[in-house]
């Protein structure tokens, strides 16, 4: 499979686009680990990404999995790679990179005493609640979790399935999405699940029991891996990305207003909460296929910044959270206007996560540790593998 250079920016960016979210949630009324205020007007800009940025990145990994896929020699070595990149940094995580979210959201919103130290080397690892935070945890991490899972899921059934069946499957999937049922037919699985089987659910992330997060991110996996054998699902996109684009922003103007119209309720009522569930799909998917159609006629060209920004997207996912909570927790201390919290929470977010990267990926035994391969590629050969989380 040749690299689609387009996806690789639009990962990059997706993940930005994520890091970005995370600062939002310190300043919106929803639930966060540590929060500098709750101002409800944020919670509209939250919107713009809020029904599609996961969706997008899993769609994506399933992209670069059938890439990755196609290069081992056969089922059992792939597994043992993906297992390799994905459980060694998130086993890192949960022991050393993570326990400071719990612990600062224990001092800040449930008025815990104790020390950190104390908490990381006795309480943490308890593996108990403590005021309804059960530890250890993976908190952001869970989207490693989910992948790796979803992945050893995938590559069992493709194991289990002949060579046959599977060439007719990607024959049929071309029928199916090689047209304008790419646009219609995913919007409508989104919609179906946020707007009639599971209405107003909210995603869990304990991996057991989380039905509307497996309900929509496993299908949009298995939808990359088969988008990666299609031309002309990419070349749909491509086509029709000015007409998704506008549905797009429509259906986030109804988004905007009923949350608007509606701040503060706990239940917005019928039929508005219907049709923001409804909006939330139509938004999500048509983003992502105007995205796709962007990366595939305009991005899809290398640059001499993609291949470190590639490789340092999943580092930077490992630490952002963890950088943004503990900065939050020294702001709340310092009680400065909010616009300032925001753009240090920004400069620091950005220099801690270089500063990860960096640091990390000149240390042989830690490269590993933080998501990157082994052994760095040689700066004069091109690395042709997607750096997939």
């Amino acid at each position: 499979m040749q690299r689609h250079y387009g996806l690789d920016w639009l990962r990059i960016g997706a993940f930005a686009i994520l890091i970005l979210y995370h600062i939002g949630m310190v300043f919106v009324p929803w639930g966060f680990h540590a929060k500098l205020g709750a101002e409800q007007w944020v919670t509209v800009p939250m919107m713009l990404s809020n029904p599609w940025r996961l969706s997008l990145l899993f769609l994506v990994s399933g992209y670069a999995s059938r890439a990755l896929f196609v290069r081992h020699p056969g089922p059992w070595p792939f597994v043992r790679n993906r297992t390799a990149r994905l459980l060694i940094p998130l086993a890192f995580g949960m022991a050393v990179i993570v326990p400071p979210q719990p612990w600062v959201e224990l001092v800040t919103q449930h008025g815990w005493t104790g020390g950190f130290l104390a908490f990381w080397t006795g309480d943490y690892f308890a593996f108990r609640r403590i005021d309804g935070i059960a530890l250890p945890t993976w908190n952001h991490l869970w989207f490693v979790a989910y992948l790796w899972v979803y992945t050893l899921a995938f590559t069992a059934v493709l194991t289990i399935t002949p060579g046959g069946v599977r060439a007719a499957a990607q024959r049929a999937f071309e029928r199916l999405f090689g047209g304008v049922g790419a646009l219609i037919l995913p919007m409508a699985w989104l919609m179906l699940v946020s707007g009639v089987l599971f209405p107003g659910a909210r995603e869990t992330h304990e991996m057991v029991g989380d039905w509307v997060a497996h309900a929509t991110y496993f299908p949009m996996f298995v939808l990359g891996y088969a988008m990666a054998g299609s031309e002309r699902m990419l070349a749909t996109f491509a086509r029709w990305w000015t007409v998704t684009a506008l549905a797009a922003l429509l259906a986030f103007l109804a988004v905007a207003t009923i949350q608007i119209v509606f701040a503060g309720y706990r239940v917005t009522p019928r039929p508005f909460g219907t049709i923001f569930s409804l909006a939330r799909g139509v938004q999500g998917w048509m983003t992502i296929a105007a995205l796709i159609g962007v990366a595939e006629t305009y991005w899809n060209r290398d640059h001499r910044w993609r291949p470190m920004l590639t490789e340092a997207v999943f580092p930077f996912y490992i630490i952002h959270q963890t950088i943004i909570v503990v900065v939050a927790y020294w702001l709340l201390l310092a009680g400065l206007p909010l616009t300032l919290d925001f753009v240090i929470l920004v400069a620091a977010t950005v220099a801690g996560c270089w500063a990860f990267y960096l640091g990390g990926r000149r240390v042989s035994w830690l490269r590993p540790l933080i998501g990157l391969r082994l052994h760095r590629p040689r700066a004069d050969i091109p690395d042709p593998r997607p750096a997939i989380v």
